[in-house]
């Protein structure tokens, strides 16, 4: 395995009802359901997945408006916060109304096979908020008896149910930037076949989508530990969390947890891990680079035509004109090109000759995360130039979308796109 060197975004777990496998509805009340919300950035959640219908074997349905009652008043209060919410929900008409109370995350298990309106609310939010879409894979709510869960090949199977969900979300008009997948560990799957996708990561990967990993206390980490059947489903965070750092190496986008202490310390170490391994790879390379430089008469237009995109890029910050803008913050999503010979990394397999992406976009978060200014565009100059800091970039498009910006006519979006060059480009 060969870790992606980000970490990965840490999705809280909140059900907000009163029969969840996991708390037993302990967050069932509104207040301490916002409390817990808050509780769980504090730990180290960039989103909480808010939750009000329990999709284990044997739970009751729940309808929509039964749903909404539940969710979006803690959805609304953790937004107003600046919390980054996710609506964990089968139905349309919730999801719609979360993102209308402030969710940036649509978390669908079904993938929108339940409902046949969720392509379309997510459509929309795609389209005019930037709102994510996460398509689960599962067969129907999950079955206890594992009748449905007679796969031949469970890996090629799940990824290739995933992309025609993925591909229908496309033609429904979903933005492909904005699409995560979840391979539905439980969901109508074994054990057996849930560590198998778990080893399978890479092809799921290979689709070209960020990929969510929700192990959280399932029940095929009970199997794995050989535990009792009267153990509560909290004796496994430990185990969840040594998955979340395997999910890390492994280049998960994400894991959905209900212990977030715990995953962030493994993910602390994992990245700690993966960092010093990175840097003996630069110097093992720094030191062969010499006796390995490629020199070919194709070289110099490779070098201007070679780049690296980074789309959707998601930064909660406090920039704006307004008084208001700067209290509440908001969203800003960021698209980032840059330019760069791509040919040294190639030939040598080398992690070291190219820019590394994760770190790439971690430093562009932080740039727009940090010192409030008036204006997007000079965001987009500050991201820039940190583009432009990193070893081996000739130039660098930046946009920058605020989606949520002030303006009281009905828009889609507003942005501003800057291209600028190194100084030795700009020179020669």
């Amino acid at each position: 395995m060969t870790g992606s060197g980000a970490r990965p975004v840490v999705m809280g777990v909140l059900n907000v009802t009163p029969d969840s496998f996991s708390d037993g509805g302990v967050y069932a009340r509104e207040d301490a359901a916002i409390a817990r919300g808050r509780e769980l950035v504090g730990l180290g959640a960039e989103v909480v997945d808010v939750g009000g219908e329990s999709t284990r074997p044997g739970a009751m349905p729940v309808t929509s408006s039964d749903e909404q009652a539940r969710v979006l008043p803690v959805i609304r209060a953790l937004a107003e916060a600046g919390v980054a919410v996710s609506v964990d929900t089968l139905h349309a008409a919730t999801a719609a109304a979360a993102v209308d109370a402030g969710a940036r995350y649509i978390n669908d298990v079904s993938g929108g096979l339940h409902d046949p309106g969720m392509l379309g609310v997510a459509a929309e939010a795609s389209r005019n908020r930037a709102v994510r879409f996460i398509i689960g894979h599962w067969r129907g709510v999950p079955d206890p008896g594992h009748e449905r869960s007679d796969y031949a090949d469970v890996v090629g199977e799940v990824v290739a149910a995933l992309s025609q969900r993925a591909e229908a979300a496309v033609a429904a008009g979903v933005d492909a930037a904005h699409i995560v997948l979840d391979p539905g560990l439980g969901f109508d799957k074994t054990g057996a076949q849930g560590w198998q996708l778990l080893a399978g990561l890479a092809e799921l990967r290979a689709l070209g989508y960020p990929v969510l990993i929700g192990a959280s206390r399932k029940r095929m980490l009970g199997e794995a530990l050989a535990e009792e059947p009267s153990t509560s489903p909290t004796e496994r965070d430990l185990a969840t969390s040594v998955v979340s750092a395997l999910a890390a190496e492994a280049g998960a986008w994400g894991v959905r947890v209900h212990d977030v202490r715990g995953t962030s310390q493994a993910l602390a170490v994992q990245a700690a891990w993966s960092s010093a391994r990175r840097g003996d790879a630069q110097q093992s390379g720094y030191r062969q680079s010499g006796a390995h430089r490629i020199a070919s008469p194709e070289r110099v237009s490779a070098e201007s035509a070679d780049r690296i995109t980074l789309t959707g890029l998601e930064v909660f910050a406090h920039h704006g004109v307004f008084e208001f803008e700067r209290a509440q913050g908001q969203r800003f999503v960021i698209d980032a090109e840059v330019t760069v010979d791509l040919a040294p990394a190639a030939a040598g397999d080398a992690l070291a000759r190219t820019v590394h992406y994760g770190e790439l976009a971690e430093a562009i978060a932080d740039a727009v995360g940090r010192d409030p200014v008036d204006l997007i565009e000079t965001v987009a100059e500050r991201v820039a130039a940190v583009a432009l800091g990193f070893a081996g970039v000739r130039s660098a498009r930046i946009t920058v979308h605020k989606p949520d910006a002030p303006i009281e006519l009905p828009f889609a979006d507003v942005a501003v796109t800057v291209v600028r060059a190194a100084r030795n480009q700009a020179a020669s």
